[in-house]
Formats: C-alpha cells, sequence, structure tokens
C-alpha cells in the first residue's frame, strides 16, 4: 500500500476530511461566487432589470459549462485511467482531443449565438422589458465563450495532472479581476450590463490563457504534433467518460428554462409582474447554490475516506466519516435555513433596492422555495457517499431526482392549480420527497454495513505446478456466462503445469490495495449504464475505474513474471503489447448455458436465463468502455471455441494442444 492509503485507513477522521475537503469548498465557493457577482453589481448600479437579464442569458453560459466539463472531466478521466496503463502516448491524445474539442464546440456555440440570440433568450423566458439588457449582455458573454470553455476543459485537465493548486490559483485569479472590473466598469464608467459582461469576458481570457500557458508544463504528459490528430475512437472515449458531468449541468439548464416560463406566465397574472419573479427567483437560486457548493465540497472530500475504508472493511471509519459529513452539512443548511427565513430581506437587498412588490416576492422565495433547504444537508452527501462505495445506480438516483424527476415535473404540476406560488412550493415539494428516498437508502446501507463480515475463500490450487512449456506463455481466456470457459481454463492451468488466475486474481489485488475481495469482487468487471452518470463528476474516478488502473498493472506484473492462464478482465486488451501472449475465446448457445448455470449455481432455468443475459451486457459494457473493442468479436482473439461442439474436456485439450506446439515450435527457432 501507498502513504497515502495508510494516512487514509489509519489517521483520524476529521483531520483526513479538513485536508481532502477545503481545497474542494475553496474551488466550488470560487466557481459560484464568479456567477453570483456580476448580480450584486447590476443590482446596485442598473436594477432588477439588468439582473433579470442576467438571469435570462445564464442557461447560455450553463450550457457551454455543461461541454466544457464534459471535455475537461472526460480528458482527466482518461488521463488516468492511460497513465495507470503506463500509456503517456495515449493519455497525451486523450487531453490533445479534449482540448481540441472544446475549442472547435466553443467557435460553433459562440457563431450560433452572435447569430440566434434574440430567439435563444425568448426560449430561455425573456419578456420584452427584458430584451434590451439580455441581448447587451448576452453578445458580449457568447463572444467570451470560446476563452470560457477553454479555460474551464483545462482547469479539469490541471488538476489531474496533479496540480490542483495552480488549477485553483487560476481559477480564483479571474473571480478577484472580474471583481475589480465589475466595479469600475459599472460604477466608474457606467457601462450598464455591457461592462459587467466585458469584465467577466476579460476575466475568463486571463484565466484561459494562463492555464493555456501550463500546457507546456505538464508534468505526466508532453503534447506532441502526433498527439494534436483528433481521432473519433478516442474523442468518443472522452466525451463519454465526461458524459455526467454534461448530464448533470443540462438538467440545471432544463430546470431554468422551464422556470423562467412559468414565472413569466403566471407572474404576468400578478402584482409582481413577470419580471420580478425571474430576477428574484434567479438570485435566490445562486444564493442557494452557495450553500450546495459548501456541502458538496465537504461531502466530495470524504470519497477517498469513506472509498478506502468501506473497501478494506473498516466499516467503523466509514460509518464515523459519514456521520462528521452529515454532521457538518446539517449544521451549514440549518444557519442557511435561519438566513433564508429570518432575514431574506436583507439578503435581496446586496442585490440592490428596488420597490416593495420586488421585497414582498423576494421575501416569498426565500421562505417558501428553500423551506426545506436543510435537507440539502443529507440529501447531496447522501449521493456522493454512495458514489463513493461504488453503488452507482443508487448515486445517480439521488443525483438527478431532486432536478429533473421531481422539481420540473413540480413546477409545471403545482404552477398549473397555484399559479405563481406553485412554482414556489415546487422547490419543497422536491426537497422533501428527495430526502425521504435518500433517508430510506441511506439507513439500510448503514445497517448493513454494521452486518458485514468477510468471509475469506480459500485459493483453488488445482494440480502442484510442473511446468510443461517450453516457453513462457500467457493464455486469457474471456468467455460467455455459463460457457464453461472459468473451468476450461482451470483444467488447461492444470494440465499444462501453470498458474491459474481468476479468483486468485482477486485476492493478489487485495493483498496489494489493502481493499478487501468482497469489494474488489462487487466492481470489478461489472459496468452499468448508470456509471457513465457518476464518472469525473466530483473531480475523481470512480471505483471501477480506479479498480481497472490497479487489475491491469497487477496482470501486467503477473504476465512479466510466469507463465498463467487469466480469466477475463480484459486481459487480452491489457496485454495486446506482449508477444507471449495467446488470446481466447469461449462461447456456447444459450440453452446450455441455462443447462450449466441451473446445475452449477443451483438456480431456476428461468432465473438462470436472467443472469446470464445481465452479466453478459455487464462484461459485455466494461469491455467496450475500457478497450474501445468489441466483447467476443472474432477479431480480437487467436482462437474462439465453441464448447458445446467440443465439451469442456475436449475444448481444455485443443488449448493445450495449440499452445505446446507454439511453444515446442519456438524452442526449435531458438535452437537454431
Amino acid at each position: 500500500m501507498n502513504q497515502e492509503e495508510n494516512i487514509l485507513g489509519t489517521e483520524k477522521i476529521g483531520k483526513l476530511i479538513r485536508k481532502f475537503s477545503i481545497p474542494c469548498i475553496i474551488s466550488l465557493l470560487v466557481n459560484s461566487l464568479y456567477n453570483i457577482v456580476d448580480q450584486i453589481f447590476i443590482g446596485q448600479k442598473v436594477g432588477y432589470l439588468g439582473n433579470g437579464a442576467t438571469n435570462i442569458v445564464f442557461p447560455i453560459t450553463m450550457i457551454c459549462l455543461a461541454f466544457a466539463l464534459m471535455l475537461g472531466d472526460g480528458s482527466s478521466a482518461f488521463l488516468s485511467l492511460k497513465l495507470g496503463q503506463k500509456k503517456p502516448e495515449e493519455a497525451s491524445k486523450g487531453v490533445s482531443s479534449g482540448i481540441i474539442l472544446s475549442t472547435i464546440v466553443s467557435i460553433i456555440i459562440a457563431v450560433g449565438g452572435l447569430v440566434f440570440l434574440p430567439q435563444i433568450i425568448k426560449i430561455f423566458g425573456s419578456t420584452p422589458e427584458l430584451e434590451k439588457y439580455a441581448l447587451e449582455y448576452g453578445y458580449v458573454i457568447v463572444i467570451g465563450i470560446p476563452f470560457m470553455m477553454i479555460g474551464t476543459t483545462l482547469n479539469s485537465i490541471i488538476r489531474a495532472d496533479g496540480n490542483p493548486k495552480f488549477a485553483m490559483i487560476s481559477m480564483i485569479v479571474g473571480a478577484v479581476l472580474n471583481v475589480i472590473l465589475d466595479y469600475a466598469f459599472l460604477f466608474f464608467f457606467n457601462m450598464g450590463v455591457e461592462g459587467a459582461a466585458i469584465a467577466t469576458v476579460i476575466s475568463q481570457i486571463v484565466t484561459a490563457v494562463l492555464n493555456i500557458a501550463y500546457i507546456r508544463k505538464f508534468k505526466s504528459i508532453k503534447i506532441t504534433k502526433e498527439s494534436l490528430k483528433l481521432k473519433f475512437d478516442i474523442s468518443k472515449k472522452v466525451t463519454m467518460l465526461g458524459i455526467s458531468s454534461f448530464i448533470t449541468q443540462m438538467s440545471f439548464v432544463a430546470v431554468i428554462a422551464v422556470e423562467n416560463n412559468l414565472l413569466s406566465k403566471y407572474g404576468a397574472q400578478t402584482e409582481f409582474g413577470s419580471e420580478i419573479p425571474i430576477t428574484v427567483l434567479g438570485i435566490v437560486m445562486k444564493i442557494n447554490q452557495i450553500l450546495n457548493s459548501i456541502i458538496i465540497g465537504i461531502a466530495a472530500g470524504s470519497q477517498p475516506i469513506v472509498g478506502y475504508n468501506y473497501g478494506a472493511e473498516k466499516y467503523d471509519r466509514v460509518k464515523k466519516t459519514l456521520k462528521i459529513v452529515l454532521s457538518l452539512s446539517v449544521v451549514i443548511s440549518t444557519i442557511a435555513f435561519l438566513l433564508f427565513q429570518l432575514i431574506p430581506e436583507q439578503l435581496i437587498s446586496i442585490f440592490g433596492s428596488e420597490g416593495e412588490s420586488y421585497r414582498k416576492f423576494a421575501c416569498l422565495a426565500f421562505r417558501i422555495y428553500l423551506m426545506l433547504c436543510i435537507f440539502n444537508g443529507v440529501q447531496i452527501p447522501s449521493g456522493i457517499f454512495f458514489q463513493a462505495i461504488g453503488k452507482s445506480i443508487k448515486s445517480a438516483i439521488l443525483s438527478l431526482s431532486r432536478q429533473i424527476v421531481l422539481l420540473v415535473p413540480a413546477m409545471i404540476i403545482l404552477s398549473s392549480f397555484l399559479g405563481i406560488q406553485g412554482v414556489l412550493y415546487a422547490g419543497p415539494v422536491a426537497d422533501g420527497i428527495a430526502f425521504v428516498i435518500a433517508a430510506i437508502l441511506l439507513i439500510s446501507e448503514v445497517r448493513s454495513l454494521g452486518k458485514k463480515s468477510h468471509v475469506s475463500k480459500a485459493l483453488e490450487d488445482g494440480a502442484r505446478l510442473d511446468n510443461k512449456l517450453n516457453k513462457h506463455t500467457v493464455i486469457t481466456i474471456s468467455r460467455e456466462y455459463g460457457s464453461g470457459g472459468r473451468y476450461i481454463g482451470r483444467l488447461v492451468a492444470d494440465k499444462l503445469g501453470i498458474k491459474f488466475y481468476d479468483k486468485e486474481l482477486i485476492n493478489e489485488l487485495s493483498e496489494k490495495t489493502g481493499l478487501s475481495p468482497e469489494y474488489i469482487e462487487q466492481n470489478e468487471q461489472k459496468r452499468t449504464s448508470i456509471d457513465s452518470l457518476n464518472n469525473g463528476f466530483y473531480y475523481s474516478l470512480n471505483s471501477s475505474d480506479e479498480l481497472f488502473v490497479k487489475e491491469s498493472e497487477l496482470i501486467k506484473e503477473l504476465a512479466e513474471k510466469e507463465s498463467c492462464v487469466i480469466i477475463g478482465r480484459c486481459s487480452d486488451y491489457i496485454l495486446k503489447e506482449n508477444d507471449n501472449v495467446i488470446n481466447i475465446f469461449i462461447y456456447s448457445n444459450l440453452e446450455n448455458k441455462i443447462a450449466r448455470a441451473t446445475e452449477r449455481y443451483e438456480i431456476k432455468p428461468e432465473d438462470a436465463e436472467k443472469e446470464i443475459k445481465n452479466i453478459d451486457k455487464l462484461r459485455s459494457n466494461h469491455y467496450k468502455h475500457y478497450t474501445g473493442r468489441k466483447w467476443g468479436e472474432s477479431s480480437n482473439y487467436d482462437l474462439c471455441i465453441n464448447s458445446d461442439s467440443f465439451g469442456v474436456e475436449k475444448s481444455a485439450d485443443i488449448i493445450c494442444e495449440i499452445v505446446m506446439s507454439e511453444s515446442k515450435r519456438a524452442c526449435k527457432i531458438i535452437s537454431r
């Protein structure tokens, strides 16, 4: 184990949380404040119509951020995976692809924005009163899109390169400059919303230039002319690794678009009009995002602590970490709740002093929309906790439920009955239901932690090792579930007198990493479509990615050390550069696979069929994700065998005959 792994398993939990969470909180807060500074100065100098205009344009920024984070976080994950596989050249190509794609997409969006901005702002709820300000602000912001996107994409990559400090500094420099220029352009030069937009763009340019300059200082890779060639397969991989960040950001865009249009429609029927609700609720959501940034920072900082100790079966440390995270998060959300309920007028006054209707709606928005914000202290950390322990489906449910599944439908339904107040009450309805879901899942998981115990499995040593090969040879066997592939692999190893690695590899990996065999078995070789929603969202790889990197290292070590048979785990791909490897795929028809599964695992035939299809799909997804190739395709293997045609015994004999003949041939060539 390395030093950091020892620290994660032994250091005081509170000290670890401070170490990991504080930098994350600072980065998230800086990002949140970046979005809100313009509104403070615009509200003070221009008024609420100016602020309403920034809320109309804000979804455009969010769309750009979605693409930038997708490409940045995807490149970061690709970088970490390829470095783990000791493939810096491929890592360089992935990073280059992310940067090039970000540049291309940003230019396309910028050009589209300049041409279609009047139509776009109407989609996001602009009214005739807001249109003038929205266009003044929006055209400048659109011009700066390439700088914003490239800077953001590089920021993620720089963190993955092992320099989060530089990434944070470049972001802080931009944020501080934005504050200074906002004040200068609005209060000294009286440039209105256009001045605020120019201040934002200049700040984004500075951050982008700092990050671009860092490209020459990459520690882990080197960008070359060859790596700058855009390749479809690598670009697709980078994009899929970052899809979680894209979906998350786009969910915010959907919420804002629906919300603005409903506020415009139902606000026009009240004393507040359309513009006040759009302005105020946009501000309220951004203030709430500051609260969420702190909670996300605390919880995301706990990810490596929870993940390591869960894997090492130190469940008391997992529960203690969760308890501290929930306690801190609930304290923060409680303080925020009190502020929102007790001093809403003072909070909204930071963004300018307006009339009685403005203040009245602001009080309603804070007190109704954020009525149950205290529950964020449980719901947000729960989603991050489940991601840390490898429960992708539960994590995705909690991450997406509040924004898309609950909030948008609640706004549409409640507003049809209650008008503009229905939009406001959708907030606590979504928060309340999301909290109940999170609490049920979390309580169930915490109870199971207390009952977990590991029963170690003895290694199946098989026959005494008596290597019959004249040449160092590694045999990889990929197989459909129920095809008898694992048993064939065991027979081959026994007949040739060489090591066999399947469950044995799990135990080797457990000893190497300190993670329990149970945890490894739960998270390896299984990739659902939901896993794609959890990659990169909190600046780290998910459990499957981390295990793949470590497993790849171990497989290469074993293949270098001795002749052996390795079952599955993309070993054919991991060892594709090795000359002494024979890759085999075992398949069978469904009827025979059901028969074998029913006999061997004592399950009903109808259940066996479901299990076979499910596991084969997981294996296929896993193989496709990490290799970019199709699982079971004959061109990936040296030999494909239908175990129905020959039976497992004869299939093993065929493989042994081929391997022995290759070994003898190699020996003759060497002797000549």
